[in-house]
C-alpha cells in the first residue's frame, strides 16, 4: 500500500506598516512592547513570519537589533529627511509599495493567511486582493481611527487600542522594600582659609 505524503501546512505571515504602527501608538501616549506584540501575533494568529516595514535611520541600529531579536524580519526603505511645518526635522520612509509587493507577489505562495497591521487606506487594494484569494485573516489597526477605505473590511479589523493593555511596555515595578532611599543632604566642608 502506498502512503501519500501530505503537503506541509503553510503558516501565517504578518505584514506590518512600521511607521503607521509607531505613529498610531505614539499618538495615544503609550509605549508598545514589541516583544509582547510579536508573541501576540504568534499565539493569537499563528504568525511564523512577521515582516516589519520601516524607513532606515542609521542612528537606530540598536533598536533594529532588538526588533530582530524579538522575531521581526525587518524590511528597510531609504528615508528622506524634511522639515515639518513647526521647523522640526523629520524622516519619511514610505513602505507601502514594498509591503504590497511582499504580500501579493514575493511571499504570496509561502503563507496560508495574512495579517496586515495598518490603518492606511492605501492598502485597501491589497486587502481586496487577499480577501478574493481567501488569504486575508485579520487587519490590526493601531487606533480606533482608520481610513474609510477600510470600512468594507470591518469584520476583519482588530483595533490595537482595544487590546493594548496586554501589549504595553511596563516600567519595572519596585516593591515597597526596594524603594530607593532618600539621599542624605550633602555636607559641605567649610573653607578654612
Amino acid at each position: 500500500m502506498k502512503t501519500v505524503k501530505s503537503a506541509p501546512l503553510k503558516s501565517n505571515y504578518a505584514f506590518i506598516d512600521g511607521n503607521n504602527l509607531y505613529l498610531g501608538i505614539k499618538n495615544q501616549g503609550i509605549k508598545l512592547d514589541y516583544r509582547k506584540f510579536r508573541l501576540y501575533l504568534k499565539n493569537k494568529f499563528h504568525v511564523d513570519k512577521a515582516f516589519l516595514f520601516i524607513g532606515y535611520d542609521e542612528t537606530q541600529s540598536l533598536m533594529y537589533q532588538a526588533l530582530q531579536s524579538y522575531g521581526f524580519i525587518l524590511v528597510f526603505k531609504p528615508t528622506v529627511a524634511y522639515t515639518d511645518e513647526k521647523g522640526k526635522r523629520q524622516m519619511k520612509g514610505n513602505v507601502d509599495a514594498e509591503l504590497v509587493l511582499q504580500a501579493s507577489a514575493i511571499d504570496f505562495n509561502n503563507y496560508n493567511q495574512a495579517i496586515i497591521v495598518s490603518s492606511d487606506g492605501d492598502f485597501a487594494c491589497l486587502m481586496r486582493f487577499l480577501e478574493k484569494h481567501g488569504k486575508l485573516a485579520r487587519i490590526i489597526t493601531p487606533t480606533q481611527r482608520y481610513s474609510k477605505l477600510l470600512s468594507p473590511f470591518r469584520s476583519y479589523i482588530t483595533r490595537l487600542d482595544n487590546i493594548k493593555s496586554h501589549l504595553l511596555l511596563q516600567p519595572p515595578s519596585i516593591s515597597r522594600h526596594q524603594q530607593p532611599r532618600k539621599a542624605a543632604p550633602l555636607k559641605h566642608k567649610k573653607d578654612r582659609h
